[in-house]
């Protein structure tokens, strides 16, 4: 499922125009993407949880010569399930 079809079944099921769900969608999305890059948490009881994880600067290597070369450290985002989807995405 992507973001229209996202959309398009929030739109369904609340009973509102499409252009409503979307902004809703987005609205959400950029919270979450405001919170995480303040370097914040997100969570959601049972859903689950946004959070940012911090990589450490470490060695690679190019694939098409061979040659070693250094990766930055970085911040990515993390999700983690919680038990409540666990669950459903095991049939429980």
């Amino acid at each position: 499922m992507n973001k229209g079809e996202f959309v398009e079944a929030l739109a369904d099921r609340m009973d509102v125009s499409r252009a409503q769900a979307d902004r809703a969608v987005s609205a959400v999305l950029d919270i979450i993407a405001e919170e995480l890059a303040k370097g914040g948490k997100v969570a959601f009881t049972g859903f689950g949880s946004f959070e940012v994880s911090k990589r450490a600067a470490r060695t690679g290597r190019n694939p098409q010569t061979g040659a070693t070369i250094k990766i930055a450290a970085s911040s990515v985002p993390k999700f983690s399930a919680g038990a409540t989807l666990k669950a459903a995405v095991n049939g429980k």
